[in-house]
């Protein structure tokens, strides 16, 4: 059986309770989807968007689209995702309750679309990953995304002296986002590094880690999606 979980998003940041999930989890990322995210704001039917005082969504969804809250004046509530925000308003029947939710949210639940598009950025998308009880490594022919979580050494520069054998071993890194204990006093990263845990250049980088890191946890290598070569040619996602 596999899951898949949202980590980042292009607007809103990180997933927070899902990202410190990922030091203690036992699974593996197998793999990366790139979704593009297109909001709407729904109501029931007859109402109209004047008329709204009160915008219901997942806690994420209502930060990716606050240009239209403030511009309407609108009290925030937090839903556990946005198709329940959608369900919850239905049974309201009041037409001062609004939703962020999707179309089909909207066709579901017989609402009224009062306004498409309403996230901040037409390029707002979510990054989610497949995780999966076993790794399963990639052809080494395949472009590759490596992800790890390590802890740095108690002395100076200890994250730059870290990350050196990757910049020396041409290796890029496209993630790096910290963890702090819960007594301020040490920090572990996580990574996501563009190139093969089979490779010489990584498996030299990852040589030079050792010296200076601690407890380092592979997380899985999975292909890269498409997203990301796309994305560096000013396309979008198909």
């Amino acid at each position: 059986d596999l899951a898949m979980i949202p980590i980042d998003n292009t607007i809103a940041g990180r997933v927070a309770d899902v990202h410190h999930l990922m030091p203690n989890g036992n699974l593996y990322i197998i793999g990366e989807h790139f979704q593009p995210i297109c909001h709407a704001l729904l109501g029931i039917k007859g109402a109209k968007i004047e008329d709204l005082k009160h915008v219901h969504s997942h806690v994420h969804a209502i930060p990716q689209c606050r240009k239209i809250i403030q511009r309407l004046g609108l009290k925030a509530h937090i839903h556990a995702d946005t198709a329940g925000a959608a369900e919850d308003i239905a049974n309201r029947k009041d037409p001062k309750h609004g939703a962020i939710a999707s179309d089909l949210a909207a066709e579901i639940y017989n609402l009224e679309i009062l306004e498409h598009h309403i996230q901040d950025e037409h390029h707002n998308t979510t990054r989610f990953l497949i995780l999966g009880p076993q790794p399963e490594i990639p052809d080494e022919d395949i472009p590759t995304i490596t992800s790890l979580i390590f802890g740095v050494r108690n002395i100076p520069a200890a994250l730059y002296k870290c990350l050196g054998g990757f910049a020396t071993n041409n290796l890029s890194l496209s993630k790096l986002e910290s963890y702090v204990d819960p007594n301020f006093q040490a920090a572990r990263f996580f990574c996501d590094i563009e190139g093969h845990p089979d490779s010489n250049s990584f498996k030299l980088a990852l040589e030079e880690l050792g010296f200076y890191a601690t407890d380092v946890k592979f997380l899985g290598a999975y292909p890269a999606h498409p997203f990301r070569a796309n994305n560096n040619k000013g396309t979008s996602i198909n």
